[in-house]
């Protein structure tokens, strides 16, 4: 294992209120298993995590949505009760985004990579992330931006359907909204009912070019962009399983070099002069073999823990390392090893040998023993609101002539992990060849 300093803790910081961050649980353990006190900035009620014997210490988070001010205040107060600086990893976007804004605040209570001022959000704003990819030659698919619904409903006839629809700051989308980050529309009149809710939704509505899954298509990048922009600490994935299926997070994912993902990955970082933990989502397309950019996230994958080499580095660490002016080893890549989430592949979690499962570990029993019981009272909540909802009264019909837009499913969610894992979990052709 690397030489960590261990004198310096680390504090982890989560706004997004998913009890089912299962790369949170990652980051505490890795830390953690260093010997490094970790110190989490989330609301963990009725997760798993809180169950770590690797956690040294919770603090209560901002609210989602809360102003900078109001997360500075929340993390003087930790930096108050940590007494020594500390190095700040931020576990989702709001927070990525927060951190940066705040960078000059934070400092020097707060170790932070030298990043490029406002970085952060400019590769995680959907629009932003086109001009992104044009500056670099990277493909992206094309997307429009409609000012208005009849603008949307023009869009979806020049894109074509089906069409991608994504709110260029997912992290600004209030809670309790059936509104989605991506959503894949099939109508013209669900792309004008979408773009209605704009300002409800407090960002641009995008609209772009559908990709279509498939095999060997999804593939994911995560690395650690060190102070002289060297990525270490990570590596391309393949998706191979999904969920929600064929799009959603990655439920199962495998190790799986491809130079041409590398490459890309190193040129973004070259460019915009990122140093970081970056978490990327490719599709290829099936006609041309390009990598398209679907997502450029400026913290943790919740799969980085895939990426754990030979030599013990992962993202987490290589950032500790590098911050407390540590030596980064060699790396040791470990091509093919597996990552599952138990709760959205239990067969795979249960069929595949040499596999680091999100939840379970030898070592820290208890997240995974709590997992089953938590999810098991949250699949049955949900299930109860369906059944109430299939048994209400039918709504009035709609007047002759009206037309009924449908909630169109979504393709790519940070909260898709609150959604129930299906009842059975067969392995596809691909699962099966690669666990073996």
């Amino acid at each position: 294992m690397p030489s960590f300093d261990i004198r310096v803790p680390a504090v982890l910081l989560r706004i997004d209120r998913n009890p089912f961050h299962h790369g949170t649980l990652g980051a505490v353990r890795s830390l953690g298993r260093a010997g490094i006190d970790v110190h989490l900035v989330a609301d963990c009620a009725g997760s798993p995590v809180r169950a770590s014997r690797f956690v040294r210490r919770m603090h209560p988070p901002p609210a989602p949505g809360a102003p900078p001010a109001d997360v500075a205040l929340a993390l003087r107060r930790v930096a108050a009760r940590v007494a020594r600086p500390a190095v700040l990893i931020p576990m989702d976007d709001a927070s990525a985004v927060a951190v940066d804004r705040l960078r000059d605040e934070l400092a020097p209570r707060f170790l932070l990579p030298p990043a490029p001022p406002g970085l952060a959000e400019r590769v995680a704003d959907k629009a932003e992330l086109a001009v992104v990819c044009a500056s670099a030659g990277i493909a992206h698919p094309s997307t429009l931006m409609p000012d208005g619904p009849a603008q949307a409903a023009a869009a979806v006839r020049r894109l074509g359907l089906p069409v991608v629809a994504k709110w260029s700051r997912p992290w600004l989308l209030p809670a309790g909204t059936d509104l989605r980050s991506t959503t894949v529309l099939n109508s013209a009149q669900e792309a004008r009912a979408l773009a209605r809710r704009a300002e409800e939704a407090g960002s641009r509505l995008l609209l772009q070019a559908f990709l279509p899954p498939g095999r060997d298509r999804d593939w994911f990048f995560h690395g650690y962009a060190d102070r002289t922009g060297a990525v270490r600490g990570g590596g391309p994935g393949r998706k191979q399983r999904a969920w929600p299926r064929g799009a959603g997070l990655t439920a199962v994912g495998r190790w799986t070099p491809d130079p041409a993902v590398q490459a890309l990955a190193e040129r973004l970082v070259s460019v915009l002069g990122y140093r970081g933990i970056l978490d990327l989502d490719f599709r290829r397309d099936a006609a041309t073999g390009a990598y398209h950019l679907l997502d450029f996230n400026p913290r943790p994958g919740a799969q980085f823990r895939l990426f754990a080499d030979g030599a013990g580095l992962d993202v987490v660490r290589a950032q500790h390392l590098d911050l407390t002016h540590r030596p980064l080893p060699a790396p040791e890549p470990r091509p093919g090893r597996t990552f599952v989430v138990e709760n959205y592949a239990p067969f795979a979690a249960v069929f595949r040998g040499g596999t680091e499962r999100a939840w379970h570990a030898r070592d820290d029993l208890a997240p995974g023993v709590a997992l089953w019981a938590l999810w098991a009272r949250h699949v049955g909540l949900r299930a109860g609101r369906r059944l109430r909802d299939r048994v209400r009264p039918a709504a009035p019909a709609p007047a002759a002539g009206a037309r009924v837009v449908r909630p169109a499913a979504p393709l790519d969610r940070a909260a898709a992990p609150l959604d129930a894992p299906p009842l059975s979990d067969p392995l596809s052709d691909d699962e099966k060849a690669s666990s073996h």
